[in-house]
């Protein structure tokens, strides 16, 4: 078992709302750096299908010896006899047998020096593909601190040695987590901290020669133009990723960011040119992607860029598109498992259905849906929703609505929905 089943299994025994064990910790009690105590032993126990007295045993040694340890006490070894090469007795005195074992000791320092483990950069992908996954789904609080300790870990390895293959699976690795960290700072609203972290995984992701990543970090520097004002140059990062030339649903990323950047920034037939490529690379497709969640570009994400491109695009015809798109959108997220639904880009399809039943006068079904989006929790705004939502209460005070009560109601609950800090995360 990997450190992460143990502690995906622990908690599943747990049964907390909160999972409280995590990888990492696992990995602190393996090397005795902390002790679990009474509680955690009885699920570990069940975890390991072990006596529970096994592990009461264990913690009980573990303790003498971290006591004796801090005390300076030595552990007594008593003198014995051994039958040299030469069949004669020696006897072995306990400093030199100390010695003997501090040389054996010198030398695991020096691997450990020389380079990360096989097993350690398999973990670190495990780790890190698993936040990948829950960052869609799951609130920020919950994730943002793993990612930084995860992140740093992986920086401390690379300031040590290791063999090459393992030096560019931790670029690729450091080129991600700090590609998370971006997102964290993104979905906050704070572009210039998450622009840092971009420019730190774009140097990751050059140095291992990964040009899939290097691709996807063109993708999030997009998205912070986007949305800290700059479309057109949003779209021309975007255009810069697809000169990478890489497979994989990136490609329809970038396509799509160029697609809606250029709408908003007013180059309606460049927008239209776009979002054909989008639809031309999701059809090339053949493998999935190497990483979940955050580094993946499902088919309902890409119908939620759609019906915004198509709503900055303008005209009736590309309202309806719109909210064909937007509806596609939510069914399809909510086709998907729980876990794998971005709950951030659900809401941002219903607003693009919002607006667009609006722009086509059906002020009923677009409050209908809106009620969805604003019965949701504070967790679930993101400072792009939360940018979404002044937009659409700026076009609720339009001199055509003015008068009317319900709108102003309407504009009222909006505003109050989008009053307080947004956390994480959708783009």
């Amino acid at each position: 078992m990997t450190q992460s089943q143990v502690a995906d299994e622990y908690n599943a025994i747990e049964g907390s709302a909160v999972p409280r064990m995590t990888g990492k910790e696992v990995g602190r009690y393996e090397r005795e750096v902390r002790l679990p105590n009474s509680a955690t032993r009885g699920i570990l126990a069940q975890v390991y299908k072990v006596e529970r007295a096994a592990l009461d045993s264990a913690h009980a040694v573990s303790r003498r010896r971290k006591a004796g340890a801090s005390q300076g006490i030595e552990t007594p070894v008593r003198a014995v006899a051994a039958i040299t090469e030469h069949g004669t007795a020696q006897t072995l005195m306990p400093s030199s047998l100390a010695a003997d074992a501090s040389h054996s000791a010198k030398f695991a320092r020096f691997l450990a020096s020389l380079n990360a483990t096989e097993r350690t950069v398999e973990q670190l992908h495990a780790d890190t593909a698993r936040l990948a996954r829950h960052f869609v789904s799951q609130p920020l609080e919950n994730l943002y601190g793993e990612i930084r300790e995860l992140r740093d870990e992986t920086f401390e390895l690379l300031r040590g040695r290791q063999r090459p293959k393992q030096t560019s699976d931790l670029l690729v690795t450091a080129s991600r987590l700090c590609g998370l960290s971006a997102h964290v700072c993104l979905d906050v609203g704070d572009y210039d901290s998450a622009a840092t972290h971009a420019r730190t995984a774009w140097s990751c992701a050059e140095a291992a020669g990964h040009n899939e990543m290097l691709a996807w970090v063109r993708s999030v520097e997009s998205l912070i133009a986007f949305w800290d004002g700059n479309p057109q140059h949003a779209a021309d990062l975007a255009q810069q990723g697809q000169l990478l030339g890489v497979r994989g649903s990136v490609g329809v990323r970038l396509a799509s960011l160029e697609a809606r950047a250029l709408a908003v920034a007013g180059d309606v037939h460049g927008a239209g040119a776009a979002l054909a490529t989008a639809e031309s690379a999701r059809e090339a497709m053949r493998d999935p992607d190497e990483m979940p969640g955050i580094f993946s570009f499902p088919a309902a994400k890409q119908m939620t860029y759609a019906g915004t491109t198509h709503l900055a695009m303008g005209g009736p015809g590309h309202v309806r598109q719109a909210i064909q798109c937007a509806e596609a959108a939510v069914d399809l997220y909510r086709s998907v498992v729980a876990g794998d639904r971005s709950t951030f880009d659900l809401l941002a399809a219903h607003l693009d259905l919002v607006r667009g039943r609006m722009l086509a006068g059906d002020l009923d079904g677009a409050e209908s849906v809106l009620d969805t989006v604003l019965d949701s929790g504070p967790e679930q705004l993101s400072a792009s929703i939360v940018s979404r939502l002044h937009v659409l209460a700026g076009e609720l005070g339009a001199p055509k609505y003015r008068g009317s009560r319900r709108t102003a109601q309407l504009r009222e609950r909006i505003m109050s929905t989008a009053a307080p800090a947004a956390l994480p995360a959708a783009d």
